[in-house]
């Protein structure tokens, strides 16, 4: 679709049939794919086989002390999650505004901040926690490009930042999704006296079936993914238009500190 440099993610997690992880990360390489971003476990092997092939990895992290040893380990950046994230956050409950600036002070390696950014206004205050890019997801779903039902995008952009679920809770592995009968349901079965086993609401978050809803765009017949940054969403731009105003704005938010300091200065 792109002779553009593309990265491809490799989410490494603990399962009773494990997927072939290697032959995944050999597919990567032999593909001339140069950009690698790794999540879950992050074993030393896989990083060394990837770095003599050339390819640079990026490791995902919601904690400073995970970072820490993911650039022990050799990783070549980390992206850092905030709480505000989608997917799964952790479960430190840490916010981005503390997390990005703690990450950058601990670490040699550059940071990438992720989560709750949707404008320019969250990439300059990435920038000035010190990192040195940003990842966005739930606001790329909101474009012209996302291959998703345009039901789904309106309702990312008809959400406000408290309609968001956390779900998974009980069983110490969280995931921010979009307040739905799906998620409501999740979480009440969740909190049932007793608790639940994740049998329990397999049937409710299975992957496909959040997929289906996706592709149909029945917003209530699946999980959506979504972060609290769909506060800060109010329109589905092409994604040139959007990169263009959020680096705009970016700038002139720069511009604007810059000069209130010299000023005052």
């Amino acid at each position: 679709m792109t002779d553009k440099p593309f990265g491809v993610n490799l989410t490494i997690l603990p399962t009773a049939n494990p997927p072939p992880y290697e032959s995944y990360l050999d597919a990567i390489i032999e593909s001339g794919v140069r950009i690698l971003e790794t999540a879950g476990n992050n074993p030393k092997e896989f990083i060394t086989k990837a770095k003599t092939a050339g390819v640079k990895i990026i490791h995902k992290c919601t904690s400073v002390r995970h970072a820490l040893s993911a650039e022990r380990n050799g990783v070549d950046a980390v992206s850092i999650d905030g709480f505000e994230c989608a997917g799964h956050p952790g479960e430190d409950d840490v916010g981005g505004f503390v997390l990005f600036a703690a990450a950058a002070s601990k670490l040699r390696i550059p940071v990438v901040a992720s989560g709750g950014i949707a404008d320019g206004r969250g990439l300059a205050a990435a920038l000035s926690l010190g990192a040195e890019g940003i990842n966005m997801g739930t606001r790329f779903c909101a474009t012209v490009e996302a291959p998703i039902h345009q039901n789904i995008k309106q309702a990312l952009v008809e959400a406000t930042e408290r309609d968001t679920n956390l779900i998974f809770r009980t069983l110490r592995n969280t995931g921010r999704v979009l307040k739905n009968a799906i998620s409501q349901e999740v979480i009440s079965i969740e909190n049932r006296p007793g608790g639940c086993e994740f049998a329990d609401i397999h049937h409710l978050v299975a992957g496909s079936r959040g997929r289906a809803a996706l592709e149909s765009g029945d917003v209530d017949s699946g999980l959506v993914w979504a972060s609290q940054v769909v506060g800060l969403i109010n329109d589905i731009p092409t994604c040139a238009e959007l990169i263009n105003r959020m680096v705009a704005e970016c700038r002139q938010i720069l511009d604007r500190r810059a000069q209130a300091f010299f000023i005052e200065a």
